[in-house]
């Protein structure tokens, strides 16, 4: 009694069960539920293969995270109210960021004499283009300027303040809307406008020529970022970023990836079953150092980046596809005009005529393709585009145009299409 199991016996077979356990294949509701199971997994499974994996690679300030912005812009959902307000404190901060190296640039070039005999271009500003410069400096560099009063422009501000914009910015934004006017009498000055073309020494974001010719919009209360303004805002990326789309009836994943040395030990988490690499090289750098190590030209460092991607064992198979987008042609469109690849130490076997932009846009199409390292290699020119990433119809017509392509890859690697 006190030892005996406590375990219940079960009571004999009975009936229709003739001495055997059901089990769930003698139930046809189950088995069907199974097989329901089954064809959802198979489903799943399917879909899984044709969904598409794209990671953004490339050096820093290339436009990477322009064409992540332009794929949300084309396939995407609009912006939200905290996006744009987070959007317009980066923009002002981008104003100050700009007008600080330019002020730095200036003072390098000993041009202030030359700033000196300037009047401003606009008959009605009471500061002339040198005491706007001495202002800027000294708040801006020296830190040593005069209190600056509470901006009061007009009313209340809709941009306001943004956390999601972190300190630095918001307090950049704050001096904007404090300093904006000297701010537009210096950049409309002659002086500056000679200091622009040198910009290359600073690494000034080229595309921030928009905001310093409006800066009165952006210090406007009523100023709400346009989709250009947005597509031209510079944010650097510090961590990998994934947005998912789904474009006819197929799920894209998109991942932009920060370009900087000390970012890219982040990529090798992002490598595993990519369909396609987008890699991304600003044309415009060849005459630029990179920030982060001022003796490395950034055509160069692209070069080698690319290099380095095209060989690598995870993409060097024929299971991914490598775009190359040539970025920032109108950006090179105009620096050829005054700078000269040949002139560069790096580039000095060019042998096109100088200014010309088909021959330099080919000239660095061969640098890239010479890359490849192994002759089995292919590089179709089909997957190289010269690109504009803050345009937005030209960056439609490459996405769809790439969207083909890597989808017609993909289906055929899964076995839905031929080998040919």
């Amino acid at each position: 009694m006190g030892c005996g199991s406590s375990t219940p016996v079960a009571a004999p077979a009975t009936g229709a069960d003739n001495g055997h356990r059901r089990t769930p294949a003698d139930d046809p509701g189950e088995v069907g539920k199974s097989n329901a199971i089954d064809r959802q997994l198979e489903r799943d499974r399917q879909q899984d293969e044709l969904k598409v994996k794209l990671l953004l690679l490339g050096a820093g300030e290339s436009g990477k995270s322009t064409i992540f912005k332009q794929m949300r812009i084309i396939y995407g959902t609009p912006r939200s109210e905290d996006d744009l307000r987070m959007y317009g404190v980066v923009v002002r901060s981008n104003v100050v960021t700009a007008v600080r190296k330019l002020c730095q640039l200036l003072r390098s070039l000993e041009a202030e004499s030359q700033l000196a005999g300037e009047s401003a271009a606009d008959p009605e500003d009471t500061m002339s283009p040198k005491e706007a410069y001495d202002l800027l400096r000294a708040h801006l560099i020296d830190g040593n300027g005069p209190p600056l009063e509470e901006a009061t422009n007009g009313g209340a501000d809709w941009v306001g303040h943004s956390a999601r914009a972190g300190l630095g910015p918001n307090n950049d934004a704050k001096l904007f809307l404090q300093l904006w006017r000297p701010v537009k009498i210096l950049w409309e000055s002659r002086t500056l406008k000679e200091v622009w073309q040198k910009r290359a020494q600073v690494n000034i974001i080229d595309g921030h020529k928009d905001y310093l010719q409006d800066v009165s919009r952006i210090a406007s209360p009523s100023f709400k970022p346009t989709t250009q303004d947005i597509l031209l805002a510079r944010v650097k990326t510090t961590q990998v970023v994934m947005e998912r789309y789904r474009i006819d009836g197929i799920e894209f994943e998109m991942y932009d990836v920060g370009g900087q040395r000390s970012e890219r030990r982040k990529w090798l988490d992002c490598f595993d079953n990519v369909d396609a690499v987008l890699f991304v090289a600003a044309l415009s750098e060849y005459d630029q150092k990179l920030a982060e190590a001022r003796r490395t030209n950034r055509m160069i460092e692209a070069l080698e980046l690319f290099r380095s991607v095209c060989n690598n064992r995870a993409f060097s198979n024929s299971q991914t596809s490598i775009m190359l987008f040539l970025n920032k042609k109108d950006v090179f469109a105009e620096k050829i005009l005054y700078s000269d690849i040949a002139a560069q130490p790096e580039f000095k076997d060019y042998a096109g005529p100088p200014r010309d932009f088909n021959h330099g846009v080919l000239y660095f199409i061969q640098r890239f393709k010479e890359c490849l390292i192994s002759d089995e290699q292919e590089f179709k020119d089909s997957f190289i585009h010269v690109t504009c990433a803050t345009d937005t119809n030209n960056m439609e017509f490459v996405l769809d145009s790439t969207r083909t392509i890597i989808m017609t890859d993909n289906l055929r690697r899964s076995g839905f299409l031929g080998n040919g």
